[in-house]
C-alpha cells in the first residue's frame, strides 16, 4: 500500500523552547526479579535469541555516529521523500487537516522547489569551474592564464556562497518537514477523540453490594501509599508505595515480562536519560510548549517518558540483517512525565503521576509485516488484561488524537469503579517508517539473486529499506494498581489478588487491613 509504505513524514520538533530546570539526575536502578516461588523459571533458553545479537550479529554495517557536539542549530536530519510529498500533495494536505496539524505544507514545497533550483545552480557553477580548471592544464599565453585564474577565483567564491545558501536552505527545509506527521491508515476514524470507535468490549463491570471505594481510600485504609510524604520530598503527583503495593508492582512487572517472553520478546532494561536528539527522532517534543518531557538543564539530555525512546534508539544508524527481523523487545523502565495541563478529580492519586514503572513492547519489522504485528500487539494486551479479569474496551483512535509518529493507534480503556468510568491503561501504535527514517534504521532484504546464487556481492545485494517500528504498553503499573484495587475490593475492606499474580507475590492471595 503506497500510503503505508511512504511515511517519511515527520512530527513537529520546532515549537518554542521551554527548558525544565533539573540537576543532573542519575538513572534509577531497575526492580529485581522476584521469580522465587513462582511458576516461571528464567533460563537462557527462554530468550528468543541471544542478547549478544544486540551489539554485533544483527548489524551488517553501521553508519558512523555524528560527533557529539556539532555546534549547529540542526542537530540531525531525517530521510524525507520530498518528491513523494510533492507528488501526493493533496493526500498530504488532507492528512494534515484530519490530524489538526499546523505543519506548513506550502512552505515545505516552496523550500523544496527552491532547493532544487539552487542545487542546479550549484552544479552549473561547479561545472564551469571545472571547465576553467581543465583549460589551465594546457599551454596558455600569460594573459589568457591570468584571465582564467581570475575567472576561476570568481567562480570559486560564487560557488562557496551558493553552497552556504544551499546548506541553510536544506536546514530550513528539514526543520519545516519535521513538523509534518505520519500519514494515516485509511481505516482510522476521521475527527477528534469522540470519533474513536470501539473495536472490542471485554467482560462486564463488577456488581458491588456495598459502597465502592476508590483506590485512594483503599490505599489509605490498607496502608499502601503515602502521597503526603512524597509531596513534601518531591512535590505533587509523586508517591511512595508501601507494603503489599510494592509487592504488587513487582509482581505486575515480572508476571508481564514472563508472559511476553513466552511470545518471543527479549527483555531489556534501558537508560532512563537519553539525548534530546533521540527524543526528537522518535517524534516527541523535548522542549516544546506543554511538553511532557523533563529536560535536564545545561545539557542535551532528557528523562524518558517511555521506554519506546531508548529502545527506538537501540539500533540507530544501522543496517539490520533481514534474517533477524522481526526484533521484539519488552523493556522495563521508570518513566517521567511533566503532565503539563493535567488537573481535576479524574487525575487524582495514581492515575496521573510524574514518575511510574512500565513494561513496553517494541518491534522492528519489515514494512509488509507491520500491520500484522500491530494486531498481534493489541491481541497480547487484550490477553493480558483478560487474564486479570478486567472489564475493558479497545478503541481505534481517531485521526486528530494520533501522535505525530502513529499511522494507527489502538487504546485500551479499563473500567475503574472508583472513578465510575473507563480509564486508559494501554495503547498500541504502528509508526511505520516514521521513526526509522529519523533514526536511520534500515535492513537489507535478501535479494532473489543472492538467494539463487547463495553468494554475496555488491552486484546482487538488494538496496537497504527502512524498517517499520511498533510500540505497545504491556503494563503501566500505577493504572494497573488502580484497576486491581478498585475491581477486586471486598466488603470487609480487603482486596483480592488475581490468580495469575499470586505466584509472583509469594502466594499472597489477599491484601488485608493491618492489625493495630
Amino acid at each position: 500500500m503506497m500510503m503505508m509504505m511512504m511515511t517519511g513524514l515527520l512530527g513537529c520538533s520546532c515549537q518554542n523552547q521551554t527548558t525544565l530546570k533539573l540537576p543532573s539526575i542519575p538513572t534509577f536502578s531497575s526492580l529485581p526479579f522476584l521469580f522465587k516461588n513462582s511458576t516461571f523459571s528464567f533460563h537462557k533458553s527462554s530468550l528468543p535469541r541471544p542478547i549478544k545479537a544486540l551489539s554485533s550479529a544483527i548489524l551488517q554495517t553501521a553508519t558512523p555516529k555524528a560527533p557529539q557536539d556539532q555546534g549547529v542549530k540542526l542537530q540531525w536530519k531525517a530521510t524525507v521523500d520530498f518528491k513523494w510529498i510533492k507528488d501526493n500533495k493533496e493526500a498530504v494536505a488532507a492528512n494534515l487537516r484530519n490530524r489538526n496539524s499546523d505543519a506548513d505544507l506550502d512552505l515545505v514545497l516552496h523550500l523544496y522547489d527552491e532547493m532544487l533550483t539552487l542545487q542546479k545552480e550549484v552544479e552549473r557553477v561547479r561545472g564551469e569551474r571545472n571547465a576553467v580548471a581543465n583549460k589551465m592544464k594546457g599551454k596558455l599565453d600569460p594573459s589568457e592564464r591570468q584571465r582564467l585564474i581570475e575567472e576561476g577565483k570568481t567562480l570559486k567564491e560564487g560557488l562557496a556562497a551558493f553552497e552556504d545558501d544551499l546548506v541553510e536552505l536544506n536546514n530550513r527545509l528539514q526543520l519545516e518537514a519535521q513538523c509534518i506527521p505520519n500519514m494515516t491508515h485509511p481505516d482510522v476514524p476521521i475527527g477528534g477523540e469522540d470519533c474513536s470507535t470501539i473495536r472490542k468490549m471485554v467482560g462486564s463491570s463488577p456488581n458491588f453490594s456495598f459502597p465502592v471505594k476508590d483506590h485512594l481510600q483503599l490505599g489509605k485504609e490498607l496502608d499502601l501509599f503515602d502521597f503526603d510524604a512524597a509531596a513534601e520530598v518531591s512535590g505533587s503527583k509523586f508517591y511512595y508505595l508501601k507494603n503489599e503495593a510494592v509487592l504488587l508492582e513487582m509482581a505486575l512487572v515480572n508476571w508481564t515480562l514472563s508472559e511476553v517472553m513466552k511470545r518471543g520478546f527479549t527483555p531489556l532494561t534501558t537508560p532512563e536519560i537519553v539525548r534530546s536528539s533521540v527524543v526528537e527522532k522518535c517524534g516527541f517534543q523535548p522542549r516544546g510548549n506543554n511538553t511532557q518531557i523533563y529536560s535536564i538543564d545545561d545539557s542535551d539530555q532528557c528523562l524518558i517518558g517511555t521506554a519506546e525512546i531508548p529502545v527506538g534508539g537501540l539500533h540507530m544508524d544501522s543496517i539490520l540483517s533481514d534474517s533477524f527481523l522481526p526484533l521484539k523487545y519488552a523493556a522495563f523502565s521508570h518513566c517521567f512525565r511533566t503532565e503539563a495541563g493535567a488537573a481535576g478529580t479524574a487525575t487524582r492519586g495514581l492515575y496521573r503521576v510524574h514518575q511510574f514503572s512500565k513494561v513496553e513492547m517494541f518491534i522492528f519489522c519489515r514494512p509488509e509485516e507491520s500491520e500484522h504485528y500491530h494486531h498481534e500487539l493489541i491481541k497480547i494486551e487484550e490477553d493480558l488484561f483478560s487474564s486479570l479479569g478486567l472489564h475493558f474496551k479497545t478503541l481505534d483512535m481517531a485521526s486528530a488524537d494520533l501522535g505525530a509518529p502513529a499511522y494507527r493507534k489502538f487504546d485500551v480503556e479499563a473500567w475503574m469503579p472508583g472513578l465510575e468510568r473507563f480509564g486508559e491503561i494501554s495503547s498500541a501504535s504502528n509508526c511505520t517508517d516514521y521513526q526509522s527514517r529519523r533514526l536511520g534504521i534500515r535492513y537489507r532484504p535478501a535479494s532473489e539473486a543472492q538467494v539463487t546464487s547463495g553468494k554475496k556481492s555488491k552486484g546482487n545485494l538488494a538496496p537497504p529499506q527502512f524498517v517499520h517500528t511498533l510500540n505497545a504498553t504491556a503494563c503501566a503499573v500505577p493504572r494497573m494498581i488502580i484497576c486491581l484495587l478498585e475491581n477486586y475490593q471486598q466488603e470487609d475492606g480487603s482486596v483480592l489478588i488475581p490468580e495469575p499474580l499470586r505466584p509472583f507475590m509469594g502466594g499472597l492471595s489477599v491484601i488485608s487491613r493491618k492489625s493495630l
